[in-house]
């Protein structure tokens, strides 16, 4: 079914389709994909696909070593799955020692998601690599895989996590039905992206792969409101899914098996996430041929990626001159979706609990931005328990008010679009507009701007000289035998 047709179900909102029905159908929905993951370690990727999963995997690299010196949950997960003991298998990024490979991609992942630096897809709006690459990571470790294979298995599951979430985008509300019910769809649909992947770096079959996604599903889950009330729950879910996708694809390769319409049945995926719905040619259409892997974009700013926009309009007024003293008052203009996450509560948002907690706050991140700066414009020492207390930054975001702009309103979730406008103390208006944030659609990160982000997010967690080695290791993936060398 199209994109805009309704299902049966009155309840679901205009331009979402029904599940797609398998008696028009020989295979079913993850019998499809389940041969479209086989595919790529068979067959081989596409030469841009191919290149992208490098940067997807120096990306995460760089998070996780970033991560691993800020310490905090991934600490506590560490603790926690070190205790539970196992067979060393797979490595830890910035950290000494291996775990069994389910236990290394749970660190890992968390390590991956901890920061909110991590990529994401538009317009679903979740973060595929957090869960696949690590979960891939480790399996490829175990397994002692080739780059080639690597890069295989993590463009798959990249492909399959977007694509879930695709299927879940609702055009008539210009937003996902996971993040409009409070779901997280990084980790429920990442669960069934690590899981194919780790499936194929198993060695399983067309049959093996599905049966691993069939079980994937059971095990996927996440809920949202620790973005708007606090709580460090969130940073474990990227983690939880790593974790998940190896044990499916384990629990599969030992026999367990997955129903084959896990996606489309009546008490399937669809029906118990998204009361039903499903775009089939979001999900299905042009597998292999058309990449959603291809629309992933990078953050250059370590805050969720709906405050991009306003970082960039403030970081504009600033390179212009303005002088954040002489703002008397501030409007932050952004999609009515975003709200929620961003500027609601409001007294949340203006005093943050914690430096976590301020990466999803419009207003603080705007007042960063105008006060303070680094790496690519605003960086992890901008989000420290240090600038929490700022009373300058706290009474600079005071003056900032966010509303639901329209025009950026139309344009997400295909661009995250802002408009800022600013008061002085004199009276003059000043007013910056950004219809797709740096790093988005027409204003994609550059390679050194790529490698820029990850030297100064590994060298949080290693030297220097062993963050260069990482980089040109990760960029020569593509054909290594081996990919322990990784972790050498």
């Amino acid at each position: 079914m199209s994109g805009n047709s309704r299902t049966t179900a009155d309840a679901t909102p205009t331009g979402a389709a029904s599940v797609p029905d398998a008696s028009t159908h020989p295979r079913t929905a993850v019998q499809r994909l389940a041969r479209f993951a086989v595919d790529c370690r068979d067959r081989g990727l596409p030469p841009e696909v191919a290149d992208d999963v490098t940067g997807r995997v120096l990306d995460v690299v760089g998070n996780c070593l970033a991560g691993r010196a800020e310490g905090g949950p991934a600490e506590a997960v560490l603790d926690t799955v070190r205790a539970m003991g196992g067979s060393p298998r797979a490595s830890l990024f910035g950290e000494a020692g291996r775990l069994p490979a389910a236990q290394a991609a749970l660190v890992n992942g968390t390590l991956a998601h901890t920061l909110d630096f991590d990529d994401t897809h538009l317009p679903s709006v979740l973060h595929p690599s957090a869960s696949v690459v690590p979960a891939a990571l480790a399996a490829a470790e175990e397994t002692g895989a080739s780059g080639a294979r690597l890069a295989a298995a993590v463009a798959a599951g990249i492909e399959i996590c977007n694509r879930l979430g695709m299927a879940s985008y609702v055009p008539g509300i210009r937003n996902s039905l996971f993040f409009e019910k409070g779901q997280h769809a990084t980790s429920i649909c990442g669960t069934l992206g690590a899981a194919a992947a780790v499936a194929l770096l198993y060695g399983l079959d067309e049959q093996g792969v599905a049966d691993a996604l069939g079980i994937a599903a059971s095990m996927g889950s996440g809920i949202l409101e620790a973005n708007r009330t606090g709580g460090t729950v969130k940073r474990i879910h990227c983690g939880w899914a790593a974790h998940s996708g190896v044990m499916a694809a384990a629990l599969a390769h030992a026999g367990i098996t997955g129903p084959p319409t896990v996606l489309e049945g009546r008490f399937g995926f669809f029906r118990a996430w998204l009361d039903g719905t499903c775009d089939t040619e979001a999900l299905l259409g042009g597998l292999g041929e058309r990449w959603e892997t291809l629309r992933t974009v990078y953050k250059p700013y370590p805050s969720n990626h709906f405050t991009h926009p306003a970082v960039d309009c403030a970081l504009a007024l600033r390179a212009e001159g303005l002088d954040p003293g002489d703002i008397a008052s501030a409007e932050l203009g952004l999609p009515a979706p975003t709200l929620r996450t961003v500027a609601e509560p409001r007294d949340e948002k203006v005093r943050p609990r914690t430096p976590y907690h301020a990466k999803f706050s419009g207003p603080f991140t705007v007042a960063t931005a105008l006060l303070g700066g680094g790496g690519l414009g605003v960086h992890l020492d901008d989000f420290t328990p240090e600038t929490l207390g700022d009373p300058g930054r706290l009474a600079l975001a005071a003056r900032v008010t966010c509303f639901a702009d329209d025009r950026a309103s139309e344009i997400f979730p295909t661009a995250f679009a802002a408009v800022l406008r600013v008061r002085t103390r004199g009276g003059a208006l000043l007013e910056k507009r950004v219809d797709s944030s740096r790093g988005g659609p027409g204003h994609p990160l550059s390679r050194a701007e790529l490698l820029t982000k990850f030297r100064l997010n590994a060298e949080r967690g290693t030297t220097p000289e062993r963050a260069r080695q990482l980089a040109y290791t990760v960029g020569s993936l593509p054909t290594a035998p081996d990919v322990r060398a990784l972790f050498g």
